[in-house]
């Protein structure tokens, strides 16, 4: 209307972490994903927690969708960057994500869950050192519902959860990033809940996080996200908000949780 561009207007008129809430919500969501995992993996140092949130929680089309951006954005392969900035058995749990190939059927395999469960315990507890590529090889390619019923069969196999066999076989970000997938097979949105409460407990404010999550969030399950979030944390997540921030900021980030 005006010959203007919006974007550019506003980032003239715009600063701080008010700019950057304003600006993502004007792109593709797989835009701003995308533009997300560049920056996690960009320069020195690696955010491995946005590459985790971001690959081990978005459907197979999101996923493409993301690839597809990212190569439009920054004329780059996405596989290829995060295999060059991280390594080993994480860096492999990330590209099995970024292949957007996890079966998306409802239909639950008895038989198949109780094998993959005793593959699971044998790749793991029963195994001196752990079998990374089965853990692997399951969790980043079997859909939620098989997943759920190959956990609950682990349980019944070994007496424990899969939560606990992760957390005492694996550590650092391979650990966080199979947690991360188990979390979102439960309940992805006491997952994000926790994403949320996590980048505000505490001193300090993981603003980047906080931002990503509501933003990526409020339009999909922000209603379930808050109930979670009052059920095990106790307070409301506008209350969290209020108390962690301030100004524009604070009441963008409350206009967006309220859905007003």
């Amino acid at each position: 209307m005006y010959g203007k561009d919006l974007i550019k207007e506003l980032k003239s008129e715009l600063s701080g972490r008010f700019e950057d809430i304003v600006l993502a919500l004007l792109l593709k969501s797989s835009d701003y994903d995308a533009m997300c995992l560049h920056k996690a993996i960009e320069g020195l140092g690696t955010d491995e927690g946005a590459l985790i949130e971001i690959l081990c929680t978005r459907s197979n089309k999101q996923i493409l969708d993301i690839k597809q951006a990212y190569k439009t954005l920054f004329r780059r392969d996405l596989e290829k960057d995060i295999l060059g900035d991280t390594s080993g058995h994480f860096g492999r749990l990330l590209v099995s994500m970024t292949v957007g190939n996890r079966d998306e059927n409802s239909n639950v395999d008895v038989a198949r869950a109780q094998a993959d469960a005793k593959a699971l315990h044998a790749a793991g507890e029963k195994k001196w050192g752990t079998d990374e590529s089965k853990f692997n090889s399951i969790l980043a390619a079997q859909s939620i519902a098989q997943l759920q019923r190959v956990f609950d069969e682990y349980q019944k196999l070994s007496g424990h959860t899969i939560e606990r066999a992760i957390s005492s076989e694996m550590s650092g970000d391979l650990k966080q990033g199979m947690t991360t997938i188990v979390k979102v097979v439960r309940n992805s949105a006491a997952y994000f809940a926790e994403q949320l409460y996590t980048s505000m407990k505490g001193l300090g404010t993981n603003d980047r996080q906080l931002v990503r999550v509501i933003v990526t969030r409020c339009e999909v399950d922000m209603v379930q996200i808050k109930q979670e979030f009052q059920r095990n944390y106790g307070k409301t997540l506008e209350s969290f908000i209020a108390d962690d921030t301030s100004g524009d900021y604070k009441k963008i980030l409350l206009a967006l949780v309220s859905g007003n």
